[in-house]
């Protein structure tokens, strides 16, 4: 006997259009594929054109979210509104009617997935949230159910496409950061305020979800180290490559006897790291378990169908299984007690100096380094700046550090910055 499942879905924007879409020129093929016939029962989007463009029939428009949840034909509720607002308020009212809630809403899930998780416990209906994370990239079903056998303890990817377009073209074309901004702003990579994604937000709220889900412990999204691209040059990355380093604004998630370890912020990776290709919109994430070693998941990040693909999975999920699945860990507003983070991590760094042509600069700044315990493995001198005349000639200083600590390269970098032979520039993380 085939299965029938009601859904409804909140917002008909980017996510949700292409989510209505799959639903009704798949429904024969799910039928056929997943024995459960999966019908829109109804929508709710105040956009009468968004609705005729996606040809939603009349009777299928709902005027309100009380006349949603109080549909006995819809089973699931599909939220793509975004936001933690109006998104929140219309999800707690689906869960306390008893039903399930599909979610793209990576922001609202890292923000609420406490308060949501335990509404929909009390009611036995399910709370699903793969497309929050990397778009149609199964990452979370894959930590979930394909990886579980594993103790994860490294994660690292590229989760945002709108910064890895960004970057891409900076990389390729050499454009400056405002350029390569317009550009993806242009084809719709990039909103008009871009805040959200190129200040390392968004990557913030997945690696705090994923981080979660992989080391089975809650990690609070105000415990990740965040650091956006907007102060990265083309200079920087030109200099990265030729010592056989790409660009990527990394999630970096560690799990060890020290405790958790979670950050966002440009990295150079070796150019050979398979993550380094991961070009344009795309996105990828690799990670490191005790008995699969190494694995990486790669694909469209964004995109109306690509997220729709996450979305309609968990419908899909959801009606045909039973027995519903909540975090592994103990999901509270704030990090469990017993869990240790870590804030002084370890990397290797690329500084860039703006420094005093004279004899003497270089052993100064060494001298430096080395009283705050940093070790440098490369130094390179670039061309001298252009000054005014009667002043001192300068020149930029790359320096490459050995593996250290955060608090020893800031130590010694504000003691550098204190003097008048020598001013930051740039500081990167190298991660080998």
């Amino acid at each position: 006997m085939k299965k029938k499942v009601g859904v409804a879905i909140l917002g008909l924007g980017v996510v949700g259009g292409g989510t209505y879409r799959t639903l009704v020129d798949h429904r024969e093929f799910y039928l056929k594929t997943q024995g459960v016939d999966i019908s829109v029962e109804c929508v709710l989007d105040r956009n009468l054109a968004r609705l005729q463009e996606l040809g939603v029939p009349e009777e299928c428009i709902a005027g309100s979210i009380a006349e949603v949840v109080a549909n006995p034909m819809v089973d699931i509720v599909i939220e793509t509104i975004g936001g933690v607002g109006v998104a929140k308020d219309f999800v707690i009212m689906a869960l306390q009617e008893g039903k399930s809630v599909v979610t793209a809403n990576k922001e609202m899930i890292s923000k609420c997935s406490h308060e949501l998780e335990r509404i929909a416990k009390r009611n036995a209906c399910g709370l699903y949230y793969e497309a929050s994370c990397v778009g149609g990239v199964p990452i979370i079903r894959t930590l979930l159910d394909g990886v579980q056998a594993n103790h994860i303890t490294e994660m690292m990817g590229i989760v945002n496409g709108t910064t890895n377009y960004i970057l891409t073209k900076m990389d390729q074309d050499g454009q400056d950061y405002q350029t390569a901004l317009k550009e993806a702003q242009r084809l719709g990579y990039a909103e008009f305020d871009p805040t959200n994604d190129v200040e390392g937000f968004d990557s913030t709220y997945k690696l705090s979800i994923l981080s979660s889900m992989a080391f089975h412990t809650k990690v609070p999204y105000t415990k990740v180290y965040r650091e956006g691209i907007s102060k990265i040059s083309a200079c920087d990355i030109a200099i990265g490559k030729e010592f056989g380093y790409t660009l990527k604004l990394l999630v970096i998630g560690k799990n060890s006897e020290k405790g958790v370890e979670v950050r966002v912020h440009p990295t150079f990776i070796p150019s050979a790291h398979a993550l380094a290709s991961v070009n344009d919109a795309y996105n990828a994430v690799y990670l490191r378990g005790d008995a699969l070693d190494d694995i990486m998941l790669y694909g469209k990040g964004a995109g109306a169908f690509p997220t729709a693909s996450a979305v309609v999975s968990d419908v899909i999920y959801a009606a045909t299984h039973s027995e519903i699945k909540y975090s592994t860990y103990k999901n509270t507003a704030n990090a469990d007690s017993a869990t240790k983070f870590v804030t002084d991590f370890s990397s290797a760094y690329y500084v860039r100096l703006s420094v005093e042509d004279k004899a003497g600069t270089l052993a100064k700044i060494s001298g430096i380094f080395a009283k705050y315990g940093v070790s440098i493995v490369k130094l390179s001198q670039k061309a001298r700046e252009e000054v005014g005349e009667g002043e001192t000639p300068r020149l930029p200083l790359i320096v490459i550090t050995h593996k250290t600590t955060e608090n020893r390269v800031k130590n010694a970098l504000a003691k550098i910055d204190a003097t008048d032979f020598a001013k930051v520039q740039a500081v990167i993380r190298v991660e080998e």
